[in-house]
């Protein structure tokens, strides 16, 4: 798999890369962790090198899930966690991080689950408003020097915040919520992130899976699917929202491609820096995301996918009221 480059110090990933929360945290029961980890490790033996995961995502079990089926090729590929959250004992959240030592001890905590010396992409997982953002990057910064991070990233952070941070510790990458029904980076941040140099990894790329055609109006999700909080997975939405998956589905038929491959591939041709993390809990979904990189358009096909795509109403808010007031700070 072709690599590409994310921010000015040459992070090097491949222009896929795999997203893990999933396996352990949002989408129902978890899936045998034995099997999770042959298929991260198939990942890797198919080209993939940068994998993502969070201190959040299980609470913690992502993590060791992600650290123990990487440890055979640790220095082969490039770990992106994130912090921002505070536990208590029983691991529930109970708040943002609000101090340079509590960010410390949180990066402490995933060096320790993920058994690695160093973590090479560190995000701040949503900006808390009480802390200034300066003192954030700077942690990160003295972290950086001391060897336990590589790289600083920050995730739905809003266009002020990202420069301020990156005025003082270097932003690698951004990660945000970005795919042909949610198009909203488009508004300011990609220009940011083209200013400054930031490279961009959109999570959900697929849609949190509606993008590939597999979920619909009968769809039954589990009762530990967070998407049953997700307006946009409304039995209504679902159905409204069906024509977009037609245009990508029609679309494809030229290219000879899945509406999941097109949503990808229309993603890697937005910018030379944009890296997506579709994630999956299966093989054959893996091999399909990974066929993405081979779809390729003309600048003529692009434009008309694109002028197709914004033909058709989004119906529904991609997430609850809370989320969105957890974002863009």
């Amino acid at each position: 798999m072709k690599q590409r480059v994310l921010g000015d110090g040459g992070l090097r990933v491949s222009e896929l890369g795999l997203g893990c929360m999933g396996m352990t945290y949002a989408y129902g029961p978890s899936t045998s962790r034995g099997d999770m980890i042959a298929l991260i490790r198939e990942a890797f033996d198919r080209g993939v090198t940068f994998f993502d995961t969070a201190e959040m995502y299980g609470p913690f079990t992502n993590e060791e899930l992600v650290g123990a089926a990487l440890a055979p090729v640790r220095d082969q590929v490039v770990i992106a966690t994130k912090f921002a959250h505070r536990f208590d004992d029983a691991g529930r959240r109970v708040g943002l991080v609000n101090s340079p030592g509590q960010i410390r001890a949180a990066v402490e905590g995933s060096l320790r689950r993920l058994g690695t010396d160093v973590i090479d992409l560190c995000y701040l997982h949503r900006v808390n408003p009480d802390i200034a953002i300066e003192d954030v990057a700077t942690t990160v910064k003295d972290l950086i020097g001391e060897g336990k991070v590589r790289f600083f990233g920050m995730s739905e952070a809003a266009p002020a915040t990202i420069r301020r941070a990156h005025a003082v510790q270097p932003v690698t990458a951004l990660q945000t919520e970005y795919s042909l029904w949610r198009r909203g980076p488009e508004d300011d941040v990609l220009g940011v992130c083209a200013d400054l140099h930031i490279g961009f990894v959109p999570y959900a790329p697929l849609g949190r899976g509606f993008l590939t055609g597999a979920v619909t109006a009968d769809t039954n999700l589990a009762p530990e699917d967070f998407r049953r909080t997700q307006p946009r997975f409304a039995a209504d939405a679902i159905a409204a929202n069906q024509a977009l998956v037609d245009v990508l589905r029609d679309f494809g038929t030229s290219k000879g491609a899945t509406p999941a491959q097109l949503a990808l591939a229309w993603l890697l041709a937005q910018r030379p820096w944009i890296v997506p993390i579709p994630g999956t809990r299966h093989l054959d979904r893996l091999e399909e995301n990974l066929g993405a990189v081979d779809v390729e358009f003309t600048p003529e096909e692009l434009a008309r996918l694109t002028a197709a795509v914004e033909a058709v109403p989004v119906h529904g808010a991609r997430a609850s009221d809370d989320y969105e007031r957890a974002t863009n700070l």
